[in-house]
């Protein structure tokens, strides 16, 4: 059986506020690019069926705002708190051991992400204008065959990259 990864970077957080890292909210910017994100998803009839998020104050802004789009109430938001400051192999085996739903939305953090992504996938990745893989709000769609628990390094297929950027407002 076909299954299906949605990795999406936090969007961009606010750094112009004193607080620790795990609290910094989400910027202006970053809550429009959440919208567009969450506003695409819905476009391309790409409902999650589960949604896994870092704890951390931007990641589960981020995955709230897509959730609005989605007509998905914010309360289906899984927190796990694994996923913050997560290398590849921690979210990998976040999810092995977590999910088992067809089409799940990961929202978490770099370099955790792309290292991820880097991880699953046996072909490069097109690099943003700023030289990032998953720049903030990037979403990867990535299918892959088998389940949850046998879902291996470069066992992934990348069949979408999307930057905020090349979206409409």
């Amino acid at each position: 059986m076909t299954h299906e990864l949605l990795l999406l970077r936090h969007a961009k957080s606010d750094w112009s506020v004193e607080m620790d890292d795990f609290s910094r909210p989400l910027k202006k910017r970053g809550r429009r690019a959440a919208k567009q994100i969450g506003r695409w998803l819905r476009e391309q009839d790409l409902i999650p069926d589960a949604i896994l998020s870092s704890p951390a104050t931007r990641a589960l802004a981020t995955a709230q705002r897509v959730c609005k789009q989605l007509d998905i109430d914010k309360s289906a938001v899984i927190c796990d708190p694994r996923i913050y400051e997560a290398d590849a192999s921690t979210l990998l085996t976040v999810l092995r051991t977590t999910c088992r739903e067809r089409r799940v939305l990961l929202v978490g953090h770099n370099p955790g992400l792309e290292n991820l992504l880097e991880k699953l996938i046996t072909h490069s990745i097109p690099l943003s204008i700023k030289g990032k893989c998953l720049p903030t709000a990037a979403l990867a769609q990535l299918v892959f065959e088998g389940d949850w628990t046998t879902l291996a390094e470069g066992g992934a297929k990348l069949i979408t990259l999307i930057r905020p950027d090349s979206l409409p407002e």
